[in-house]
């Protein structure tokens, strides 16, 4: 019945509110092409999907290789209750074994009832979409839960007055799960570079901010350290908390906790090859 959360690398999220379990991005098999293009750091592959207790909701923010893994949600099959996903997505959950009726597909600004008191926005996101050879056919997009507590999902997407906008329609959002890495100028439209990700999070307006989408693959140029470097450095002073746990380190949302800048001790040495 706790409310938590555990970061399992880049956007993989185990979150518990108000007694539902919802798990985002997950991406926790070496399958191909995640062997091939997204090998993880070491230490940084600890979960499986054998690790995952049952879940209500799997909800996926796009279906880019590092945010929807087919081996992971064919091994969680019989462990999700409901999949969200943006539109276009169902037919690869239902290719993948996944029931019509369990999945949600949505469209910006829609919104789901989940439970009384309990319900799921999908929002904007300036990104792309695409798996092999197919692009934009299918809906990438963030989210927001509003329950006891409004808990916003970035997903990937560049910066824009969609910030401004969620802010002032979600006044006293608690928790921010925001993008920070795997970005580069050249993708400047469709990923959060350091300096537009504090304006995004001064103009969403969190009590608290979560870094994800970096430290467990190397898919840009920037040094390994440099989204939490840069991200901890520009929250001194903020009137938002900046948290920084480890992966697979348990955050109570109803807790204060205070947590190391762990990856300062870390130096991996994994090539940062170019390219999405």
């Amino acid at each position: 019945d706790t409310d938590l959360y555990v970061w399992m690398g880049h956007s993989s999220v185990f979150l518990q509110l108000d007694g539902k379990r919802f798990l985002f991005d997950p991406v926790l098999t070496s399958e191909l092409p995640v062997s091939l293009f997204m090998k993880p750091f070491k230490g940084a592959d600890l979960y499986t999907p054998a690790d995952i207790p049952p879940v209500d909701y799997l909800v996926i923010t796009h279906d880019h290789w590092d945010h929807l893994d087919y081996g992971t949600v064919r091994d969680l099959r019989t462990r999700v209750g409901e999949v969200i996903c943006g539109l276009g997505m169902g037919e690869d959950f239902e290719f993948w074994g996944y029931r019509p009726e369990q999945i949600h597909e949505m469209v910006w600004d829609d919104s789901l009832a989940l439970t009384s008191g309990l319900t799921i926005h999908c929002l904007t996101s300036r990104h792309f979409s695409g798996r092999l050879f197919s692009r934009n056919k299918t809906l990438w997009a963030s989210y927001l839960i509003d329950g006891s507590k409004r808990l916003f999902v970035s997903g990937d997407g560049g910066y824009g007055a969609r910030f401004v906008e969620f802010g002032k329609r979600f006044p006293n959002i608690d928790l921010a799960f925001m993008e920070n890495g795997q970005y580069s100028e050249q993708w400047r439209y469709n990923h959060l570079l350091p300096h537009k990700l504090v304006q995004a999070i001064d103009e969403l307006a969190p009590r608290r901010v979560m870094s994800y989408h970096n430290s467990k693959f190397a898919l840009a140029p920037h040094p390994w350290h440099e989204p939490l470097d840069s991200l901890s450095h520009n929250a001194e002073g903020k009137p938002w908390e900046l948290l920084t746990p480890r992966i697979g380190e348990v955050v109570y949302l109803d807790s204060t906790q205070t947590f190391e800048k762990w990856w300062r001790a870390l130096t991996p040495d994994a090539p940062c090859p170019k390219g999405e």
